[in-house]
């Protein structure tokens, strides 16, 4: 249990870590933070398909466990997607506070910040769930990748606030409620698969599910938006193996 609170924390403070870097670097390019962000992909990819997906064919008795998979894939991918429907996500709203009004800009400003919040949510249960299947370290590097996201995406919800006339200490508060959803959606995650083994095949999915859908909806399209499309490709390809040796060695 100490270790999963302390995972909790490590994902929610990834987010602060990333908004300290942009306090103290406000003019941090573009493509630094889409190479990170690419490479955070990789890794999610292929925690989301090794460590979630196939262990919930595996714990759902295999083929005929596939069903219940698919299911719980597609739960996950739907439930980003209709909090996606009521508050569009970072690569949608990334332009806020630059050619609108500034009482409007704020409005998109903080919109931003409460999507970022929302979506937090889920990609923190993937985290939590990761540990049901008591693989740690498999669980380990799920978290470490959702982690990694974190970091360019506490990054970029600075410069917009600051910008809109957010005071900073607002702003650095704004920050850590975006991670503190984070460190709850962790322990939702983890004590539900807890409660019951039972939907643990389910939940697997359903992490792997929300996974590959911010990964596709978000993630790949924020880094192949400024120019970077070969060095954000190659850095996914980095990410995406480096799971891949870790998983071979440690599982």
């Amino acid at each position: 249990m100490r270790l999963v609170l302390l995972t909790a924390l490590g994902v929610g403070g990834a987010t602060m870590v990333g908004a300290l870097i942009g306090f103290a670097f406000k003019n941090i390019s573009h493509r630094f933070t889409d190479i990170i962000l690419s490479f955070a992909a990789g890794v999610m990819l292929a925690a989301a398909m090794l460590g979630l997906i196939l262990p919930s064919v595996e714990y759902g008795g295999g083929a005929k466990g596939l069903p219940m998979t698919i299911l719980g894939v597609f739960a996950g991918a739907l439930c980003v997607n209709l909090a996606d429907k009521l508050v569009p996500h970072l690569h949608k709203l990334s332009g806020a506070g630059e050619e609108e009004h500034h009482n409007s800009s704020l409005d998109k400003v903080l919109l931003f910040v409460l999507a970022i919040a929302i979506h937090n949510f889920p990609e923190g249960m993937a985290a939590g769930v990761g540990f049901g299947s008591e693989n740690t370290a498999q669980a380990m590097v799920i978290a470490g990748g959702i982690a990694l996201q974190n970091i360019p995406e506490g990054m970029v919800i600075i410069g917009p606030m600051l910008a809109a006339g957010i005071p900073r200490g607002r702003v650095l508060v704004a920050a850590l409620m975006t991670g503190v959803v984070e460190v709850v959606g962790t322990l939702v995650g983890f004590f539900a698969v807890s409660l019951s083994t039972a939907i643990l095949p389910f939940a697997l999915a359903f992490a792997g599910g929300t996974m590959l859908y911010v990964i596709s909806d978000e993630m790949i399209p924020e880094t192949h938006a400024h120019g970077a499309q070969r060095g954000a490709t190659y850095a996914l390809l980095v990410g995406f193996c480096l799971m891949l040796v870790s998983d071979v060695l440690l599982g």
